[in-house]
């Protein structure tokens, strides 16, 4: 029978499923660590299984303790509300408000928005985290996230949704390719292998994307090509500068410095689908609307030209 579980408890246990060590965990919630272990030692016979698996090297979580931090990261939130809600009364927005984005868009728009979003909102903290559609997805079910920029579709059963821009491909080559020659690329361009088409490595939604629009899926595994892929478009762009090929490029990144003296030409994708649609996605339970919102206003007040804001396609559950 459980005699005790708080909320103190419910946190030691984030901390080091967080951290994999308990001095650290320790360290973060300003105890001692063998108060903190003994704690959770207390908590783990109370409840009669084991929430971590310790060695001498390392501290892993076990599969039902991964089951039990869901709840404990849900319990924490709910707890935060009630807090929020008695400093909603008198700024709805104050606080930390974790962002998740994509590594292909949170370099060139993050600069954008940020010293907007402090000017007009600086009681609110925000919390970038850039990691790949996958793990931040992830990252939102287990409510480590608030909210995340992404350019993938997601199962609207278990999150909200707000459409926020079209984004459109442009096409990246070095300028002395055959590329150079034409006014207009089309899409029977680039399914071709000389158009020698670069793409991240897997994992990154744009690689997907490129491959998709481009018509690549039957391109061979084991070419030049194929094999040649990086973790970043900094990289892509500094291997079509060297002349190594081409590559797709969301129309925010043409912001970047790699624009100017490289020997990089780009082009503009004016055929269908030649673009990619970001969206803001947080879970339904989410309670800090107002915060999301004053956070997507100031996105939309800052975006360039170069994009097409969507607007009153906002998911309603």
């Amino acid at each position: 029978m459980i005699k005790i579980m708080n909320l103190r408890d419910l946190k030691y246990i984030v901390a080091v499923a967080e951290t994999k060590h308990f001095g650290k965990a320790a360290e973060r919630c300003f105890i001692s660590q063998p108060t903190l272990s003994g704690q959770i030692k207390k908590l783990e016979y109370e409840l009669g299984v084991a929430i971590f698996e310790r060695t001498n090297r390392s501290v892993e979580i076990t599969p039902v303790g991964k089951s039990i931090l869901v709840h404990a990261r849900l319990i924490i939130e709910q707890t935060d509300v009630i807090t929020q809600l008695s400093r909603a009364q008198k700024d709805p927005v104050a606080g930390a408000l974790r962002i998740g984005a994509i590594p292909s868009l949170s370099p060139y728009l993050m600069p954008l928005i940020l010293m907007p979003l402090k000017k007009q909102y600086p009681q609110m903290k925000l919390i970038i985290s850039e990691e790949m559609t996958y793990t931040l997805l992830e990252r939102l079910r287990n409510h480590e996230i608030d909210a995340a920029l992404l350019a993938t579709d997601v199962d609207e059963k278990y999150f909200n949704v707000l459409p926020l821009f079209e984004e459109p491909f442009w096409l990246a080559y070095p300028s002395k390719h055959r590329f150079c020659k034409k006014e207009e690329i089309t899409r029977h361009d680039l399914e071709t292998d000389d158009a020698e088409l670069l793409l991240l490595s897997d994992g990154h939604c744009l690689a997907k994307q490129a491959a998709n629009i481009c018509r690549l899926n039957n391109r061979k595994e084991h070419s030049e090509m194929a094999d040649l892929r990086a973790s970043s478009l900094e990289t892509l762009l500094q291997l079509v500068g060297a002349g190594f090929g081409t590559t797709i490029i969301p129309a925010l990144a043409m912001r970047g410095s790699w624009t100017r003296g490289n020997g990089i030409v780009t082009q503009k994708l004016k055929f269908k689908n030649a673009y990619r649609r970001i969206s803001l996605v947080f879970r339904k339970s989410y309670p800090r609307k107002q915060a999301l919102k004053a956070f997507t206003e100031i996105i939309f007040s800052n975006l360039p030209n170069t994009v097409k804001p969507i607007t009153g396609k906002q998911n309603k559950n």
